[in-house]
């Protein structure tokens, strides 16, 4: 069986031959490595400064309707707004700190959390709701868009 050879002229004096600096696929990594950690910061470090921050949300789909859940405890339900249109659904809110002289351990500031709709949500029927710090947004299917094979036509 033949396979497929990626040639490169791979050794380290054929790239030193064509101006090219030397590859290294250890330094490759640990720049990876490094820049999927900050990543990874970003988006799971507190706010303590009060910035924004994107809650831990899951999403599901059933057979008759699409389930989204955010973890937002602690946070009053006045302090959530959910907004539905042009087939996005949007999440976003604050948490603001009480200071009473001790360090808070929970996320303060605004939050804000986006997703894409599928065509076939029906806008009018979404539900939303706040239970022991789980917001559970259920978006149901509308049936209209459903999936079907399309053939092919043409002469080749």
């Amino acid at each position: 069986m033949d396979l497929p050879v990626h040639r490169t002229g791979g050794s380290p004096e054929a790239w030193r031959r064509r101006g090219l600096p030397d590859w290294d696929p250890l330094s490759e990594f640990e720049n990876l490595w490094r820049d999927m950690g900050r990543l990874f910061e970003q988006r799971t470090a507190p706010a303590w400064g009060g910035g924004p921050w994107v809650p831990l949300v899951e999403e599901d789909e059933t057979e008759d309707a699409y389930e989204v859940r955010a973890e937002l405890p602690g946070i009053p339900r006045e302090n959530i707004s959910v907004d539905v249109g042009d087939h996005e659904l949007r999440i976003s809110g604050a948490m603001k700190d009480e200071d009473q002289g001790r360090v808070l351990s929970r996320r303060s500031g605004r939050f804000f959390y986006r997703t894409s709709l599928p065509t076939d949500v029906d806008a009018d029927k979404i539900e939303a709701e706040l239970n022991d710090g789980v917001l559970r947004i259920r978006l149901p299917k509308s049936g209209e868009a459903k999936r079907r094979r399309i053939s092919i036509g043409g002469k080749g």
